[in-house]
């Protein structure tokens, strides 16, 4: 093999190395990305009646934030009206991110839908981004819903 072969084979061989370890990195950073997705975490925030438009619920409060041509935000506010509507003192709040981009600044709200669970002092006790699985809503409201309170509401 002449020199100029070799350098070729050699600029070749590297560049193959480059292109998989991008795509390693890649896969994994997206993997870690997705396995996040929907899952539920805290954050210190802390919103109004006069930030979301509305009262917050007696026990708790689940704020999401849509846009118009979102296409994972209608079945999260079917998810989230649905666990509204089992669970007593619970109120489900849509807001646009698109008409209330101080709030979106303020809360770092980076996708929708982002949904926030907020105990009755509006304080943000959990997040999260993408479209939430049922379970772990109502998991994210037990966090938040006393179940003595929930027993006194059902008597």
């Amino acid at each position: 093999m002449d020199a100029a072969a070799r350098v070729l084979w050699m600029d070749v061989t590297g560049g193959l190395i480059a292109l998989v370890a991008a795509l390693a990195a890649a896969s994994a950073l997206g993997l870690v990305l997705r396995r996040r997705a929907g899952r539920f975490r805290a954050s210190p925030d802390v919103l109004t009646e006069a930030d979301l438009g509305g009262p917050l619920g007696r026990q708790a409060t689940l704020v999401q934030f849509s846009t118009a041509f979102c296409a994972p935000c209608r079945p999260t506010r079917q998810i989230l009206a649905q666990v509204a509507g089992m669970t007593d003192g619970v109120t489900h709040v849509e807001v646009d991110a698109a008409s209330r981009l101080d709030l979106v600044r303020r809360l770092r709200i980076n996708s929708t839908p982002t949904v926030l669970v907020l105990d009755p002092d509006g304080a943000v006790v959990r997040r999260a981004a993408g479209l939430p699985r049922q379970a772990d809503v109502i998991a994210a409201l037990g966090s938040v819903i006393d179940p003595a309170e929930q027993l006194r509401a059902r008597e």
